[in-house]
């Protein structure tokens, strides 16, 4: 038996057998709602920060901090030795979530503070909750001071597009900056660096295998396509959102259908979270290694890229008409989809019979059968929408299982 079907089955089992809360009051999942409802309000989320390191950092700080009462598993940071078990492990999390939450966005620190209120309200008073609050308090102090100086609050360098046939230039019809320019020196919640999985190369602009990626995303991927299907066209704006949200979604339809209980929840989120967020990282430090171009511009500019096989469109834009401000290899969605989808088929098993909703394209709803699918499905969107080569989105895949491999290899393993 494999170390990950040992994990697998430990999980699965100790999940059911500790059920701790209700489904319904579990914080963790609770939490994670709050911060999506937080990300996603206009405004709220600075603009120069990635949500998934303020993720992986809400989700560490409530691992840590039940943990630091269970002792089930190796902390991530926070381990102190004379906590006592009786300490209210609900009460831990809700206090350590809030506190993290409150230094992330102040602005928020009414509707937290009410929130926090009323989660403790339904703990019976006594020493047990008032341990927890000072173990969730203290799990939320350590990390937040970790993260203060781990580089994300470096001003983007400035971008001089290149102009060699294959460079990343801005892309019409909005010419929007480059951005996340400074992200692959943010300091990585797990991995030793950020080129630890980069991928090779993007294919030459010669090779077959670009003329023919080329080919599927100039006639898939533009906005009055006659060759893509309504269901692909469905796909495309289905998926065309902040897709480290989408996996915090599937995470919850499935630890809500598990049972699991809280200190098992925790370490998922945390694992998944902190997966993403190196996943980020990683795929930021491609990017600005490669400058590879769009397909926007790959298309409009085909003329220059020495291949008569390529034709020129200069009227070119993709479905969702507008393109995504950084370079187009490897793939954003396909990286952190197939991290996610790694982390949740090590707890789960990959066979998962879950529904998606989007918040891009609201009273539509995709059924899934398998992590797998969704996350190959979200790749896949990319192409339909006009964003990204297939070959992107093939190194993208890779690198997000890469990612996630290590991180459930390597973090939060049993005692």
């Amino acid at each position: 038996m494999t170390k990950r079907t040992i994990l697998l089955a430990l999980t699965v089992f100790c999940g059911g057998l500790q059920a701790q809360v209700a489904d319904s009051e579990n914080p963790v999942i609770e939490w994670n709602k709050t911060l999506l409802t937080i990300v996603r309000t206009p405004g709220a989320q600075p603009p120069t920060i990635h949500s998934t390191r303020n993720f992986a950092m809400l989700h560490v700080a409530m691992f840590d901090a039940v943990n630091d009462i269970a002792a089930s598993f190796s902390p991530y940071l926070v381990r102190h030795s004379n906590e006592p078990r009786s300490a209210s492990p609900v009460a831990a999390a809700d206090q350590a979530a809030h506190d993290v939450l409150v230094a992330l966005y102040p602005d928020f620190q009414s509707m937290l503070d009410a929130q926090l209120q009323e989660d403790l309200g339904q703990i019976a008073d006594g020493p047990e909750k008032t341990s927890g609050i000072a173990v969730g308090a203290a799990s939320a102090s350590e990390i937040v001071a970790f993260r203060t100086k781990d580089g994300s609050d470096v001003t983007p360098p400035s971008f001089k597009a290149g102009t060699a046939p294959g460079d990343y230039q801005l892309t019409p019809p909005n010419f929007a900056p480059a951005d996340f320019r400074q992200w692959s020196g943010v300091a990585l919640f797990a991995l030793a660096r950020a080129d630890e999985f980069r991928p090779a190369p993007p294919p030459t602009l010669t090779s077959d295998e670009y003329v023919s990626v080329f080919n599927e995303v100039k006639s898939l991927g533009i906005a009055a396509s006659t060759t893509r299907t309504a269901d692909q066209t469905v796909i495309g704006k289905f998926w065309n959102g902040n897709i480290q949200d989408f996996w915090n979604e599937i995470a919850q339809t499935a630890v809500a259908a598990h049972h699991l209980g809280l200190v098992h929840s925790a370490r998922l989120f945390a694992q998944l979270n902190i997966s993403l967020a190196d996943t980020a990282i990683s795929f930021f430090d491609a990017k600005y290694t490669y400058n590879f171009w769009r397909p926007v511009t790959a298309i409009r500019l085909a003329g220059e890229d020495n291949d008569p096989r390529t034709q020129a469109d200069p009227n070119w834009l993709p479905l969702t008409t507008k393109t995504a401000p950084d370079p187009s290899y490897p793939g954003a969605h396909s990286a952190i989809s197939f991290a996610g989808a790694e982390v949740l088929r090590a707890h789960f098993g990959d066979r998962f019979t879950f529904d998606v909703t989007s918040e891009s394209l609201a009273g539509v709803t995709r059924h899934f059968t398998s992590f797998t699918a969704a996350a190959e499905e979200a790749g896949l969107s990319r192409i339909y929408a006009g964003q990204h080569f297939r070959t992107d989105h093939n190194a993208g895949k890779l690198l997000g299982q890469q990612v996630a491999e290590s991180v459930i290899d390597t973090m939060l393993l049993p005692r």
